[in-house]
């Protein structure tokens, strides 16, 4: 069964050792989607992939890497997309 969610986390999630750490973990469980940075710093993560991959990618998420502080994550179902890949997009 697919899933695709959009996760926005607030916290000390700015580096780009957070980002580079989401799409290795997104690589490694075979799920797409992307992440960007928003401009009130908050980081906006869309998942897509089956079910039990997507649910792995939301608890890396809520942990984050070694010292990285999260504060809040907001989750919501989003429709399915079909993403290629998962990718890192620019700052805003």
């Amino acid at each position: 069964m697919k899933k695709s969610v959009k996760l926005t986390i607030t916290g000390s999630v700015q580096s780009m050792f957070f980002r580079t750490y989401i799409k290795e973990k997104a690589d490694i469980n075979n799920v797409r989607g992307f992440l960007r940075k928003l401009e009130d710093g908050r980081l906006e993560i869309f998942l897509e992939g089956n079910k039990e991959d997507v649910n792995e990618m939301i608890s890396v998420c809520k942990n984050g890497p070694k010292h990285s502080i999260i504060r809040n994550i907001e989750e919501k179902e989003t429709s399915f997309q079909d993403f290629k890949e998962f990718k890192i997009f620019n700052f805003i």
